[in-house]
């Protein structure tokens, strides 16, 4: 029988009261107990460590992980562990809601069609400043963990290609729509062992500058790219059976599964295009693809390196 502190107190409590001694006795077994299931957390990650070494996870980062410096420096640790057992992270993230912040500071109202932003000249200016604030910040708390971190836009290099995105015939001005990733420029860090930070900023064939959703730049640097994995921090624990209820998160589906579940109703409002998102990536040659609540601690780490994981896995 394995000795623990609950059985131990409740050996010595059956007929007496503790003496320092046994006290001692009880700590120590509490220690070894808190040390065997480290030992287990780590050898329950080993196969996971051992089947993604030196393959590519793109991470898109948003959420409350954005706003929250807490989660934030939670989420940046993770992609620190990522790097240093042998994986391939990427970061690719947005701007959130510290673009509109700025454009209300700037004394502009924020627009929006069918939940779209519209970004005009002025935006679109906030919008870079903004991304590169926030590229900034997440190379340099990557770099004050001791990791080798560059930030990027898809300007540089001209390596994200975008035309004008017109969903549904929507005219939302300088936004853009991925049309080519072209891979040396992020390759070419990967293989000098640098963490790539990527802000969605895109550019056209006559060098304009377009603001790019980030859930499909994600999707199209991943594609591009081959990676294993991409997973989206966001602030839903994944895909419900039931909204009302947390604990039917669906922990691995398909992609015949997942549209079923829109088919039927299971799956509704803003969910969809998030996993429409999910399903792009998929099709786009992704091999797994991830929905994580960023507002839990160490999301990355208990999804990837666990058994059970923690969000929702849709596979092809």
């Amino acid at each position: 029988m394995l000795i623990t502190e609950a059985n131990l107190t409740q050996h010595f409590k059956a007929n007496r009261y503790l003496n320092k001694y046994e006290m001692e006795i009880i700590m120590s077994a509490k220690d070894m107990t808190e040390e065997l299931m480290k030992a287990q957390v780590l050898v329950e990650a080993l196969p996971y460590i051992q089947k993604f070494n030196r393959k590519i996870i793109v991470v898109k980062y948003g959420g409350s992980a954005m706003v929250d410096e807490e989660l934030k420096r939670k989420v940046i640790q993770d992609v620190v562990l990522l790097k240093l057992v042998g994986f391939k992270p990427i970061i690719v993230h947005g701007g959130g809601k510290e673009i509109s912040k700025w454009v209300e500071k700037s004394g502009m109202t924020p627009e929006f069609k069918n939940g779209l932003r519209v970004t005009d000249e002025p935006t679109m200016e906030i919008a870079e400043m903004v991304l590169n604030k926030v590229n900034k910040s997440l190379v340099t708390e990557l770099c004050l963990q001791g990791i080798n971190a560059v930030g990027v836009c898809g300007k540089d290099s001209g390596f994200m290609k975008v035309k004008k995105a017109t969903p549904n015939g929507l005219d939302l001005g300088l936004v853009g729509e991925v049309t080519e990733v072209d891979t040396t420029l992020i390759n070419t860090l990967l293989d000098n062992d640098f963490v790539p930070v990527i802000s969605t900023v895109g550019v056209d064939e006559e060098g304009n500058s377009y603001n790019v959703n980030a859930d499909y730049a994600a999707v199209a640097v991943a594609g591009a790219l081959n990676a294993e994995k991409l997973v989206f921090i966001t602030d839903v624990a994944g895909v419900m059976r039931d909204v009302n209820n947390p604990n039917s998160v669906i922990s691995t589906t398909n992609t015949a599964e997942i549209n079923e579940l829109i088919a039927d109703g299971t799956i509704a409002g803003g969910m969809i295009p998030k996993v429409q998102c999910c399903l792009a990536g998929v099709n786009a040659g992704v091999k797994n693809v991830h929905i994580l609540d960023g507002r839990i601690a160490h999301c990355l780490i208990l999804e990837i390196f666990t058994n059970k994981g923690i969000g929702t896995l849709i596979e092809k």
